[in-house]
């Protein structure tokens, strides 16, 4: 059973790679870099068909940026089911309910061309402090975190933990239709994130509170495109109100091991620099 990966480089399609590969899966790793297996470029339905001949299982990231990805994703999944994909993984967001508008509409209309659909809604990424993003750099940069969440809490995950629960779901384990909202262990206020990376690092980083406006002109000119940095801020504002204020036991129920903590994560990310 091959299984194609978009998003292949990126933070949990890399991890899902080696995760497949070290089970024996055939694995086909779709993209624009030279590195990829299949050329495969969403705003060009001439990669598409090629990209899924002979695939049975697909994991789905959507093309980063787009507040509504609907428009390129569709022509895509109509070529995955021509070509009688079985089964199609979405990686959404525990802040985006399936069937909402803009990158909600995905998750919906999944069973339309596979018949085993599974939508993933993790929380924030644990890697957004280690990475290229936003916080990471300003981290690195400025020590110094930025957002509008407030007094708002998120049960930070590791990315490994998505990328194992993406392979129990592309192999079947997860029922048809499922959307597990996957978190770590703890919810933490970004406060108590800035402590925990001042411990790690061991040199001073702190939370600094922006309003919602700012937070989006500063998504702006890191070379976010306008919409997608205001959904992004409104997040944040969702976030103070107590949105992610949770935490549940699916990633322990589907893989048999407890996520990771946030800073267990940190601690092994910078040791490994």
């Amino acid at each position: 059973m091959t299984v194609l990966i978009t998003g292949a480089t990126g933070t949990t399609g890399s991890r899902l790679s080696r995760v497949l590969h070290d089970r024996g899966v055939p694995v086909r790793r779709a993209g624009r870099s030279p590195a990829a297996d299949v050329r495969f470029d969403w705003s060009d339905p001439a990669t598409h068909a090629p990209a899924v001949r002979g695939v049975r299982a697909i994991y789905l990231v959507a093309p980063p940026g787009a507040a509504d990805p609907e428009p390129l994703v569709i022509p895509f999944l109509e070529a995955a089911r021509v070509a009688g994909v079985e089964r199609i993984v979405l990686l959404g967001s525990s802040a985006v309910p399936v069937g909402s508008p803009g990158p909600g509409v995905l998750g919906a209309r999944l069973a339309e061309f596979a018949p085993h659909p599974v939508v993933l809604r993790p929380t924030w990424f644990a890697s957004n402090f280690t990475g290229r993003h936003l916080h990471g750099d300003s981290v690195r940069r400025d020590g110094e975190i930025v957002s509008a969440t407030g007094e708002g809490r998120i049960p930070f995950i590791d990315p490994g933990d998505i990328a194992a629960v993406a392979a129990q779901a592309l192999l079947g384990a997860l029922p048809t239709g499922g959307e597990p909202i996957l978190t770590g262990p703890r919810p933490l206020t970004f406060d108590e994130v800035a402590a925990t990376l001042s411990e790690v690092t061991g040199r001073p980083v702190r939370h600094r509170r922006v309003s919602v406006e700012e937070l989006s002109r500063r998504h702006q000119d890191d070379g976010v495109p306008a919409a997608f940095a205001d959904l992004l801020a409104a997040m944040d504002a969702r976030i103070a109100a107590g949105s992610e204020d949770r935490t549940t036991t699916a990633v322990e129920d589907i893989t048999g091991t407890a996520p990771r903590s946030l800073r267990s994560f940190l601690a092994a990310s910078w040791r490994d620099r």
